[in-house]
Parts: C-alpha cells; structure tokens; sequence
C-alpha cells in the first residue's frame, strides 16, 4: 500500500470499529426483561432553582414544563422536589432546591434532540450553567 493511503486506511478503519463498539454497547446495556415488562431508556435530568435574581418560582418551573418538556415527551414523566449541593469550579458548595426531571421512553430518532432542546432551553431562560443527565435503562411495566 502507498505510504500516503496508510493513515486514510488506518483512520476509516478505526472509524468503523469504534461505530461497532457503540453499537454494541447499546445492544448490550439494554436489559434482559422478565416476562411482562419492557425495556425502556430511563432519563433523569435535575435542574437548580436557585439563580442571581432568587429562585425560580413555581408557576416559572411549571410554564417550563408546558412549554419545553411536555410537547417533546408528552406520553408522561414524572416531577420529585429535591435539594441539591454540588461544589462550583472555584471551590464554593453550592446548595439549592431542584427539581429532578424523570421520563421512560423508548429511543426514537428525535429523542436525543429532544433531550438537549429540553436543557439548553433551561440554561437559556433561567440563565444555567448546566443541566445534569443521567441515562439509564430500566425494565418497565405499566
């Protein structure tokens, strides 16, 4: 092979087992389901309320999830109050109240847009640093 072929070669090759490894990983976080429930993507997101101009209300969250979550994942979710603490990159904790977002939905195309519209939307209207993810796979049985 031509020296200048080799890194071309070497690249697209890496490219396809890499794509491979993702799709098996997928494959294989699904979980093996008793008789009577499905799998299901289980996502949490945890949004803070606190903010430089105070909290954000409660009829601010709820217009939130009108407007942003429920048209993306309007099949259901369901809302918990939490506290949260996390430590800010100059080392202050940081403690507030927050919501955590719970939705079970099967993977479509649009799902993962949907996710991240849903946390840069939040980050943008109430002036965010982030929104936490946290992805899962349950067994589901309704």
């Amino acid at each position: 092979m031509k020296q200048y072929l080799q890194l071309p070669v070497i690249a697209i090759a890496c490219a396809g087992l890499g794509a491979g490894a993702v799709t098996a990983y997928r494959l294989a976080a699904e979980p093996s389901c008793r008789a009577g429930t499905a799998p299901y993507a289980r996502l949490e997101l945890l949004f803070g309320l606190a903010r430089q101009s105070g909290e954000i209300s409660e009829q601010e969250w709820r217009a939130f999830l009108e407007t942003e979550v429920t048209p993306r994942f309007p099949a259901g979710l369901t809302v918990l109050s939490a506290y949260g603490q996390w430590r800010s990159p100059s080392g202050v904790m940081i403690n507030e109240p927050s919501r955590m977002l719970v939705i079970l939905y099967r993977h479509e195309a649009t799902t993962e847009a949907a996710i991240e519209a849903i946390r840069g939307a939040y980050k943008k209207r109430f002036g965010q640093e982030s929104v936490l993810r946290v992805d899962g796979a349950s067994c589901v049985s309704f």
